[in-house]
């Protein structure tokens, strides 16, 4: 294995499947948990961020009417509903798992506390981050750069539709250029939008590698978990 211990942000779109109408795709979970398993096996210390987006976007929310903080709150809860929906497909899968949440929320979800974190991914346990960091006008991709810098993660693995950064939207700008790796400053400056700029600088300041991977790739988790996968390196 190229990485032991491995954070892997994973957006609430992700999870989704519309044209079933579903925002939890019991196929995609499973799909996950069977990777997780795999890299468990290989001796994997596996945390998660999830995002909201399939529920609830705090951004979107403004446009109908919701003010900022109170739509970050929201699509905070949103995550920790994914973050129990991954929960769920990884214990049916016999996987032990652990949600910490940013937000007290007992009933559900133990309360984020870093040496708690650090010893149930000792024991192998999955943790999943959920809340963000518990502050509205923070992105998840924030979170996750947060969480892999309190962790001491080798890697943060971005999960996403494509396969690497683009110059550009390969969706809408086909002639896009894909970077096999590119530095955190030249992500900054050309102010790339995989990942916001707090989640970028965080990484670079405590010097954590991003791997941004097409979530949908098959065995794609592995691949890059084993240094044996396509996806763009950010590093210094």
């Amino acid at each position: 294995m190229k990485y032991k211990r491995i954070l892997i942000k994973i957006s609430g779109e992700a999870l989704q499947n519309k044209e079933k109408g579903l925002n939890h795709d019991p196929e995609i979970l499973a799909r996950v948990a069977v990777q997780f398993q795999q890299m468990l096996d290989l001796g994997a210390e596996i945390a998660v961020v999830v995002g909201g987006g399939n529920i609830f976007r705090g951004l979107a929310g403004v446009t109908a009417g919701t003010d900022r903080t109170t739509g970050d709150y929201m699509g905070m809860l949103a995550t920790v509903i994914n973050s129990m929906a991954i929960q769920s497909a990884l214990e049916n899968a016999g996987i032990e798992t652990r949600v910490m949440t940013a937000i007290s929320m007992p009933a559900i979800a133990e309360p984020f506390i870093r040496r708690k974190a650090m010893r149930h991914l000792e024991k192998k346990r999955v943790v999943i981050f959920g809340a963000g960091t518990g502050n509205p006008y923070f992105t998840t991709d924030s979170a996750a750069a947060l969480r892999a810098s309190e962790i001491n993660a080798d890697v943060l693995m971005k999960a996403t539709k494509v396969d690497g950064i683009y110059s550009a939207d390969p969706v809408t700008h086909p002639d896009a250029t894909r970077f096999e790796t590119i530095t955190y400053q030249d992500a900054l400056f050309k102010q790339l939008k995989v990942m916001d700029a707090a989640a970028f600088s965080l990484c670079m300041e405590n010097n954590i590698p991003i791997v941004v991977f097409d979530f949908f790739k098959e065995n794609g988790m592995i691949e890059v978990f084993t240094g044996k996968g396509s996806g763009t390196l950010v590093t210094h």
